[in-house]
């Protein structure tokens, strides 16, 4: 029976019969037959990282003047297999990021692509420790389908925020898709390991992290940009809770030496020998 053809009469009559798991998994599909698939997709403001860092004054940060940021490169291919899935399954992606203000801008850009409302956690930064992060945003995530990382930052690369959420929510995740697909109430993905790759099936509701190659993130068009200034941005306090990790102190790694010509061929192999035992000290 298909799930729009369930009645509420059917869905109680299910419910007095003492079957709870299988009145979640047919009131889920009821629901997305209805209004189509909810994805959420969570997104980070990141530097661009082909510049020079430097620590700020306080010596746990990193000085953002004169810095570049836009969306994290793995987080676009998140937003990429979510508007996909969206355009073919049905349904609307909610694009969710935490962070100041400056995050709006970011959040608008996802708006432009095609998501079709951002959320806004609001923080005056945001934390090094990433539990505090992924508690927030498992307070916002409750309700979603499916939610979507990408497979890491691109300023901390942890990877483990999505981790984090998906255990606080209690749904289960595959963590850096290389391909990803929902039909049926499942989602069927596929990760690359070392020497192979793996198939893997998780209902509904999950969550995914998502790699690199498996989308390129479209362009947004002049007619979506004009679109997201009209699209609902909400605003609301981040609930961190306590931050039980903190950064003591930040520094740069040293500035590498030089290197030495010692000479060309043959005759070099004796001093480069030398110097390895005596300097480098690796033999």
């Amino acid at each position: 029976m298909p799930a729009a053809a369930l009645s509420h009469r059917t869905l109680r009559a299910l419910s007095r019969k003492g079957e709870p798991v299988l009145l979640s998994l047919l009131v889920n599909l009821f629901t997305r037959e209805l209004v189509g698939v909810r994805i959420a997709v969570c997104i980070k403001r990141v530097p661009e990282m082909d510049v020079k860092f430097r620590v700020a004054p306080s010596g746990t940060a990193i000085d953002e003047t004169g810095l570049k940021f836009d969306m994290g490169d793995f987080d676009g291919y998140a937003l990429e297999v979510g508007l996909q899935l969206a355009e073919r399954e049905g349904g609307e992606v909610t694009v969710v990021s935490l962070g100041p203000s400056s995050v709006q801008e970011t959040l608008r850009k996802a708006l432009s692509m095609g998501a079709a409302r951002a959320v806004h956690l609001e923080a005056e930064r945001v934390p090094f420790d990433n539990y505090a992060v992924a508690r927030a945003l498992a307070v916002e995530l409750k309700g979603y389908d499916l939610v979507l990382f990408g497979k890491m930052a691109g300023d901390t690369a942890s990877g483990s925020v999505g981790l984090m959420v998906a255990e606080l929510l209690g749904i289960p995740m595959v963590h850096a898709c290389s391909r990803l697909e929902v039909a049926d109430g499942w989602v069927t993905a596929r990760r690359e390991i070392e020497g192979g790759a793996e198939i893997v099936r998780m209902p509904l509701p999950g969550a995914a992290s998502i790699d690199e190659g498996i989308a390129r993130p479209r362009y947004p068009s002049l007619k979506g940009i004009m679109a997201a200034k009209k699209k609902p941005l909400e605003v609301r306090p981040a609930n961190l809770g306590e931050e039980r990790l903190t950064v003591v102190r930040m520094e740069l790694p040293p500035e590498r030496q030089g290197g030495r010509i010692i000479g060309e061929g043959v005759a070099a192999v004796p001093e480069l020998v030398r110097l390895l035992q005596t300097e480098a000290k690796v033999l």
